[in-house]
């Protein structure tokens, strides 16, 4: 494991959010075991929310899907936001993130499209849609129809 690995676990684990990760993980009776990066993936997580097909609490990255589903790129996005709870010390992260989540929404109708977390993470690796904001949409829809 690499050493910049190693930190961001140690420093999961001391600000809680991996415990936190591993509690969700016992409450949405998912399986865990080791993966790559200092990572624990949790599969078969059966609380319908949230809906996205993986997410990250700590160095935990929980998905409803089974194993191999956590690879490849969408692996490296989940993994960056394991990072960014370290930067955001831990459990204030689930409240950054709603705020953000919020923003994104009432931005462009969208939670994760501009979501800062999310774009930190990259959009396309987490399968994120590039939207337009709702008012950069109306005005793009308006000259359409003037120049047809």
């Amino acid at each position: 494991m690499r050493r910049s690995h190693r930190v961001r676990q140690v420093i999961n684990y001391a600000n809680l959010s991996t415990p936190l990760g591993l509690l969700i993980a016992r409450l949405g009776r998912a399986r865990t075991c080791r993966g790559e990066r200092g990572l624990v993936y949790a599969h078969g997580y059966r609380i319908p929310f949230p809906v996205a097909g993986a997410f990250t609490v700590g160095n935990v990255i929980l998905t409803k899907y089974g194993e191999g589903y956590l690879s490849g790129r969408l692996l490296d996005h989940e993994a960056r936001h394991a990072t960014q709870y370290a930067f955001c010390v831990g459990l204030p992260m689930v409240v950054l993130y709603l705020v953000a989540s919020a923003v994104s929404f009432a931005l462009c109708g969208h939670p994760g499209s501009w979501n800062l977390f999310e774009r930190m993470a990259g959009l396309d690796d987490g399968g994120y849609p590039r939207l337009r904001p709702l008012w950069a949409r109306a005005r793009w829809r308006g000259n359409r129809i003037r120049r047809s």
